[in-house]
């Protein structure tokens, strides 16, 4: 694999997930990675079975590639140590809440004293400012209060659940590895380095692009099932006769007509493009009876070499056995605790 960011140094103070997969990023891009670990507090991913060779698997998958330090940062001594070895790391990203590296004497005013050209990154839910800078939260907080929840699920039920932590990885992890990266370059131009403040609230409001740009120009406030993409349109998710799930995502009129054809449906080529909220709600009405009637198997062997836009709603472990994933190199072997284990892989290609 190649190592586009071997060289750079990252002295790493977070915990759980936002942190610990941004710097696992950077360490599969080559970067060396030092955790600093409690003598004797277990970080909660760490608790969390399977366990490989007495390893969280979890666990494992984040810290790959990384090394660790042990210091409580109560300690004095601790605080001493980090300020000695701070002359060899180029960025420092931690994860407290606003005010508490600045407690134990390692906040960015602080250790810029020591390395003035230091990259400091802080995710915290809400930002090192604002009324809600001290306020405790989750992904699922943070994604309620960005707006995007308010217009995700359906009337029915409500918001809905997702099954990974959009707020924390997609808002927190990649925004700092964004925001690193960029101040990298900046430092590698100027010499200086600079302060990072993410907020996983404000990345996720940010992600809201779709539906907020129109709405801020004047249009409506989304609401569930009411735009192209959140189900007031065909776009959606539908039911097989054993209870499994195909996303229909052919928007276009290439794919409507080829969707029409294959699925003896001529009433969606007309009734797809259709503005009209109840022609959109008739045509799901059509489609959801239309999937009903074959069971998943039997649809994935009929849209299987159709190219409509048309594809079978797989578990994780279907999806990790799926040939396209294994054709693109998403899963691979590691050692942990000297045994073999299959994990994740970076996802990102490079080439020469």
């Amino acid at each position: 694999m190649s190592s586009p960011l071997k060289g750079l140094k990252i002295l790493d103070f977070s915990t759980l997930l936002p942190g610990p997969y941004a710097t696992m990023l950077m360490a599969d891009m080559g970067a060396s990675v030092t955790r600093i670990v409690h003598p004797s507090k277990p970080d909660l991913t760490e608790t969390l079975p399977p366990y490989i060779g007495g390893t969280s698997a979890l666990s494992a998958q984040l810290n790959r590639n990384k090394e660790s330090l042990k210091l409580d940062l109560k300690h004095p001594d601790a605080i001493e140590k980090i300020k000695r070895i701070l002359a060899d790391y180029d960025v420092v990203l931690e994860q407290f809440r606003p005010g508490v590296m600045a407690k134990l004497g390692l906040d960015y005013d602080t250790l810029k004293q020591i390395k003035p050209d230091l990259i400091y990154c802080s995710i915290t839910g809400y930002g090192q400012t604002g009324p809600y800078a001290q306020r405790a939260g989750h992904d699922i907080n943070y994604l309620a209060l960005s707006g995007i929840a308010g217009y995700s699920g359906d009337k029915a039920d409500g918001p809905s659940l997702n099954g990974i932590q959009i707020a924390d990885m997609a808002g927190g992890s990649h925004h700092a590895v964004m925001g690193i990266l960029a101040a990298v370059i900046h430092k590698h131009q100027t010499g200086e380095g600079q302060y990072i403040d993410i907020s996983m609230t404000d990345c996720a409001f940010s992600m809201n692009v779709i539906s907020g740009a129109p709405m801020l120009a004047g249009g409506h406030t989304p609401r569930a099932e009411s735009e192209l993409l959140n189900g007031g349109f065909f776009y959606d998710y539908y039911e097989t006769a054993d209870g499994r799930y195909l996303s229909v995502g052919g928007l276009e009129p290439k794919f409507i007509d080829g969707l029409a054809s294959l699925i003896d449906l001529p009433e969606l080529r007309k009734m797809a493009l259709s503005p009209n909220p109840e022609h959109q709600k008739e045509l799901k009405e059509k489609l959801k009876e239309h999937f009903l009637q074959k069971n998943f198997s039997e649809w994935q062997s009929i849209f299987a070499d159709q190219d409509v836009c048309v594809e079978p709603v797989l578990t994780l472990k279907e999806a990790a056995e799926h040939p396209h994933i294994q054709a693109r190199g998403l899963i691979e072997e590691a050692t942990v605790s000297g045994e073999q284990v299959t994990q994740l892989a970076h996802p990102i290609k490079w080439q020469n």
